[in-house]
């Protein structure tokens, strides 16, 4: 590896630290859930608080917003706290794990490239939801990537209906909420129902913040492909936090739609074919720099399953 390539990558990955840490709203707490499920959970899901602080210090949110950000997480009942003597270390609870898993599937398995041409529904004006049950129910669905089509109303073309029954049980609304799969009564009918169905899916709103992201990270891709190997581990695990929290910040506010239904001229596409081979280049160095700076209960990270190495292998 030359100096000048190696020199490329470190100021282009520099860049997109400055980007974050000047930024005028520190998001402290989607960071660190985004590295949570990104990186803590395949290795066994529990960390020390002060490794923590350690791995997002150099992005700069210091100690006292590391411990302001797991106490109000704590309070939300999505992290959970252990004490061990003098440390405490944090993992996700049922409520973050479940949260952490319907993310996970549209982030690194991406679009389906089948899809059975079926929508899913949920109605929640029905039942007589309280308005803040309403929305809390809103917010979820579209967290597992939900639209809206009219009151009441939220349509998605794949996701289990499984997922969304677990997480109405656990709000305890089973009796208020109807999840139906529906299908057009023919073939010749499936055009048009998916065109107008579709347009409700106001997907060319996140254009821009995909552009953008596409313009924030394309340097870094192109250093890293000029550099090859021998990359630094620490701004390998800083990019790659970067590159995901980023992306699930749009990813998780946009409805889902099977690849068919996606333009692949979209920046939408680019920025996800740009994320998967930065990505997959640059998660090896990175875990070594996690493994190698962190600390569990148990001391040592568990390795992670193969599931872990087998991300984004239907786009890649």
């Amino acid at each position: 590896m030359s100096i000048l390539s190696s020199q490329t990558f470190a100021k282009a990955a520099q860049a997109v630290i400055d980007d974050f840490s000047q930024a005028s709203t520190m998001y402290a707490n989607s960071l660190i859930l985004s590295i949570y499920g990104d990186t803590i959970c395949p290795h066994g899901g529990n960390i020390w608080l002060g490794s923590l602080i350690k791995l997002v210090e150099p992005l700069g949110i210091n100690q006292r917003l590391v411990r302001t950000s797991v106490f109000r997480l704590s309070e939300k009942k999505i992290l959970k706290a252990k004490q061990i003597g003098r440390r405490s270390y944090y993992s996700l609870t049922d409520k973050g794990f479940r949260q952490f898993s319907s993310a996970a599937k549209r982030i690194y398995q991406g679009p389906l490239q089948t899809w059975d041409g079926e929508w899913r529904l949920v109605i929640t004006s029905l039942g007589g939801l309280e308005q803040e049950q309403r929305e809390t129910v809103r917010k979820e669905l579209f967290w597992l990537g939900f639209t809206h089509i009219t009151t009441g109303v939220f349509v998605h073309p794949t996701i289990d209906l499984a997922t969304v029954k677990q997480m109405v049980d656990e709000m305890q609304l089973t009796e208020h909420i109807v999840m139906l799969q529906a299908k057009t009564m023919d073939d010749t009918h499936i055009p048009i129902a998916n065109a107008l169905i579709k347009n409700c899916f106001n997907v060319q709103a996140f254009e821009p913040e995909y552009q953008e992201f596409y313009e924030l990270f394309h340097p870094v891709l192109e250093a890293v492909r000029a550099t090859h190997h021998n990359l630094d581990p620490r701004l390998c695990f800083l990019m790659r936090t970067l590159l995901i929290h980023k992306y699930r910040r749009i990813l998780l506010r946009e409805p889902e739609l099977p690849q068919g239904l996606i333009n692949e001229d979209s920046w939408s596409w680019r920025a996800r074919l740009l994320m998967v081979e930065l990505y997959q280049t640059i998660a090896k160095p990175a875990d070594e720099y996690f493994t190698e700076l962190s600390e569990t209960e148990k001391g040592k990270f568990a390795c992670p399953t193969s599931n872990y190495y087998q991300r984004f292998a239907a786009v890649s």
